[in-house]
């Protein structure tokens, strides 16, 4: 999977939560009936199923957090889910505002990648599934929630060839699941509109431009290079895309060969820490003072 298709992935879920592709990290929700209560930024972690202090604690850990002082303070009522919060107008005045600090929002992709990106890649695999717009199906239902219950009512994948007639039969299922949910998860079946409408036009690998709920995706809207306070490191699964291969070539560049494949694997990891050693960087992964003395 290139960086464009994970972003155009990314957008499209950022465009069913909030309207926004690039997404909104200051997003607070608390809905009647929502067991997860205050749920809040780009992907909508929750208070009740405790992503949101997690986050939190990370973001309140961070250099240079703009607002660790105000939520500092909060966290005990975050691990504790203390539900008061759903109406905590201060608590919630300080994450809308927290929404706009760079930290967070680069603290947020971490989180939200590690979390449910690199775990619905997975559960994609493990189900045999290669195309794009399946693991973009995949990754929508571990943002919103019903994976493991949707999939198992849907026929095992029969080979490469019927992994079309799969998504159709996933996508159904899930449309019929959310309009038996409580609300407001029946009024989501947009998102199913969506996905049906990009496998009826055959668009399996997500070719841009798409139209995903009245907004239309092109290349140029999407954010497809690394941030630059993301970090590259290895993961399980392994990181993969442009990103990695415009490192690997890099470090190839300054002497330190591989093949560049894209692929930030084990050698990768190896080859960064000489590097690393070599310049004295005490960095876990590729870094902003790494990715600066490589000239990335």
């Amino acid at each position: 999977m290139t960086d464009l298709q994970k972003a155009t992935i990314q957008a499209m879920v950022n465009i069913f939560e909030s309207g926004r592709i690039r997404g909104n990290y200051g997003a607070i929700a608390v809905m009647k009936g929502d067991k997860g209560h205050l749920s809040y930024g780009r992907s909508q972690t929750t208070l009740g199923g405790g992503g949101l202090f997690t986050l939190l604690s990370r973001y309140c850990q961070a250099p240079n957090a703009q607002f660790a002082a105000d939520l500092k303070p909060a966290l005990p009522r975050f691990k504790a889910k203390d539900f008061t919060l759903d109406n905590d107008s201060s608590i919630k005045s300080v994450l809308k505002q927290a929404g706009d600090d760079p930290v967070m929002q680069a603290t947020q992709d971490q989180f939200f990648d590690e979390n449910y990106f690199i775990p619905s890649g997975q559960a994609a695999e493990k189900t045999g599934l290669q195309t794009v717009l399946a693991y973009g199906v995949v990754y929508d239902s571990h943002i919103q929630g019903g994976w493991g219950i949707v999939q198992a009512n849907v026929p095992p994948l029969k080979g490469a060839g019927s992994e079309h007639d799969w998504i159709g039969k996933y996508v159904d299922a899930r449309r019929k699941w959310l309009q038996s949910q409580k609300n407001p998860l029946p009024a989501t079946v947009y998102r199913m509109d969506a996905f049906e409408g990009i496998l009826t036009a055959g668009n399996l690998d997500l070719t841009l431009p798409i139209i995903v709920h009245g907004i239309t995706l092109k290349e140029d809207l999407l954010a497809t290079g690394t941030r630059p306070d993301t970090t590259l490191k290895l993961t399980d699964p392994w990181m993969r895309g442009d990103s990695v291969e415009r490192l690997q070539k890099k470090l190839k560049d300054v002497g330190f060969d591989n093949q560049g494949d894209g692929v930030y694997g084990p050698f990768t990891d190896a080859l960064v820490k000489k590097f690393q050693q070599s310049k004295n960087i005490a960095e876990d992964g590729v870094g902003p003072q790494t990715k600066r003395e490589l000239g990335l």
